[in-house]
């Protein structure tokens, strides 16, 4: 009797033992991982509260933004057109001299040749003043890094007019200055003019008028005006896109000249002039004076995009408030740009495919 209780004591402590070891030694399961923050597909217009005259120039998966600051000249730098806004900045020039000191305008930046360069509007004084293109060279890798030289002024000798808004574009081996300018010292009419270049910062050959301001839409306002011309290439034709009106309207738009991809860009009866606007004022979008624009690749390269400003509101003008805007376009059957309307403001858009 007593070696069976004391088998069965025996067997109670080790039971109960194996309870305390099991207990004391067992481990809670890990907590699940929390789910991924969801990255959103979609921005909104506009990409930032200010920035007229907008440029975006694309290199190696970088995106460079530049706009018309009025004092110098700066960069902002992005991986991500839709995100725009938290991109650092950079200041690459500051006036140098009295000739250059005000309504320092439209910088666009270009890489040509191995090298960076930008091209900006800026004048002596008093508001637009004797406004001419200038010129800077940077040979860093980097734009937003390096030093930013002054090559002086690009101009054509034997028409040193007011000018602005210049852009480079290249077609049947060479390479061309577009601007708007006027065609004397007197008249203050803004035509489009056409050089051929011959290195990044000198125009060599005549100066050809290309468009001038001949539809209504193209003259409201206190001048007539042609202005900001940015090229696209595309199914075998040369579109130069451009600003019609005077931007204190909420009449500022986009016209469109278009050539054959082969023919002499020099020959102004090879472009011809689409008799209406293609992008205009959406007010129900809070688009007003939408206009000079630019270009872009979304970042897998399978969408062409339009950068621009228009203002939230009636009668803005020309001021800070026009702000930058992305939308994304299509091409017509004829192979030209479709532009489409003017995207509302604060209504999600999908973001450029790869981002």
């Amino acid at each position: 009797m007593s070696t069976l209780r004391t088998l069965a004591l025996g067997l109670l402590l080790s039971l109960s033992l194996g309870a305390c070891q099991k207990d004391g030694g067992s481990t809670p399961a890990p907590a699940p991982a929390p789910p991924p923050t969801p990255v959103s597909t979609t921005f909104t217009n506009p990409l930032l509260a200010s920035g007229p005259d907008p440029w975006v120039y694309q290199k190696d998966g970088i995106y460079y933004f530049l706009s018309t600051s009025g004092g110098d000249v700066r960069i902002r730098k992005t991986a991500k057109m839709s995100e725009l806004a938290s991109g650092p900045i950079v200041i690459a020039w500051m006036p140098t001299s009295a000739a250059n000191s005000h309504d320092v305008w439209a910088p666009e930046l270009h890489f040509l040749d191995g090298k960076w360069y930008i091209y900006f509007t800026a004048g002596p004084g008093s508001c637009c003043g004797g406004q001419r293109l200038w010129v800077l060279e940077n040979a860093n890798a980097d734009p937003t890094t390096g030093t930013w030289t002054e090559k002086g002024r690009i101009y054509n000798s034997t028409a040193d007019f007011w000018a602005i808004d210049g852009t480079v574009f290249e077609q049947g081996g060479k390479r061309y200055l577009l601007w708007s300018g006027h065609s004397t010292d007197t008249n203050d009419t803004q035509r489009l003019y056409i050089s051929e270049m011959s290195n990044p910062w000198t125009l060599t050959g005549p100066r050809v008028e290309l468009s001038s301001p001949q539809y209504t839409w193209e003259r409201s306002g206190p001048l007539p005006v042609n202005e900001g011309p940015e090229i696209i290439q595309h199914g075998g034709k040369t579109f130069l896109v451009y600003s019609a009106s005077h931007c204190f309207t909420d009449d500022y738009c986009l016209g469109m000249l278009t050539m054959s991809s082969t023919d002499d860009p020099l020959k102004a009866s090879a472009w011809t002039k689409t008799p209406t606007p293609v992008f205009s004022t959406n007010a129900a979008g809070g688009a007003y004076g939408p206009g000079h624009n630019g270009f872009f690749k979304s970042k897998d390269g399978t969408e062409d995009w339009l950068v621009y400003h228009a203002n939230n509101l009636v009668g803005q003008g020309c001021g800070d408030n026009r702000n930058p805007r992305i939308q994304r376009f299509a091409w017509n059957a004829d192979n030209s740009p479709n532009f489409g309307t003017p995207t509302p403001i604060n209504v999600p858009q999908i973001r450029p495919a790869g981002e």
